[in-house]
């Protein structure tokens, strides 16, 4: 098995050079790796949810991201669209980018990706999802914190039910 390598960051989301950080090993204090999440929106509104594999920690919950660790020497949108297609099979490169967030021992990079890809064309990714389904702006912001991971997604969630959709640059 290969030995996933991250590029490690300052607080100031400058890469470290010479230093790789490795996945599953702790990150030394006052370093950071880089995690970018995807929120797909297709272009009648509906937003793409994907449900956790029941073997990952927070499994059969709803996600409304792809994403994931970035790998050495991506940039953010390297990353971004990598995940999308590994998680989704959806093919895009226009993302935008929207938030950053520091938290703990990690930088998100959050995006969003409005597409027109066939919405019954959703490829599920071995170990990770077991399902997805599209739901309208209402049903994903009626959506209780017990169904959805990540508080981060509840901060976006607050924020698209205030309509500042696109503002979160909070490093």
């Amino acid at each position: 098995m290969n030995m996933e390598l991250w590029d490690a960051y300052n607080e100031n989301f400058e890469k470290i050079p010479n230093v790789s950080l490795i996945r599953g090993e702790a990150i030394p204090a006052g370093m950071y790796h880089l995690v970018c999440d995807v929120i797909v929106r297709h272009t009648d509104g509906s937003y793409l949810l994907m449900q956790r594999d029941r073997r990952k920690p927070f499994g059969g919950m709803w996600e409304a991201t792809a994403g994931g660790s970035a790998l050495r020497n991506e940039t953010p949108l390297d990353c971004a669209v990598r995940e999308l297609w590994e998680e989704t099979g959806i093919r895009s490169d226009r993302l935008t980018e929207v938030g950053r967030v520091r938290d703990r021992d990690t930088f998100f990079v959050e995006f969003l990706c409005v597409t027109d890809w066939p919405k019954d064309n959703i490829t599920l990714q071995e170990g990770e999802t077991i399902a997805y389904r599209w739901v309208d702006r209402g049903a994903l912001l009626s959506m209780r914190k017990s169904e959805l991971v990540t508080e981060r997604m509840q901060t976006f969630l607050d924020e698209l039910q205030q309509g500042k959709e696109g503002d979160r640059k909070r490093t």
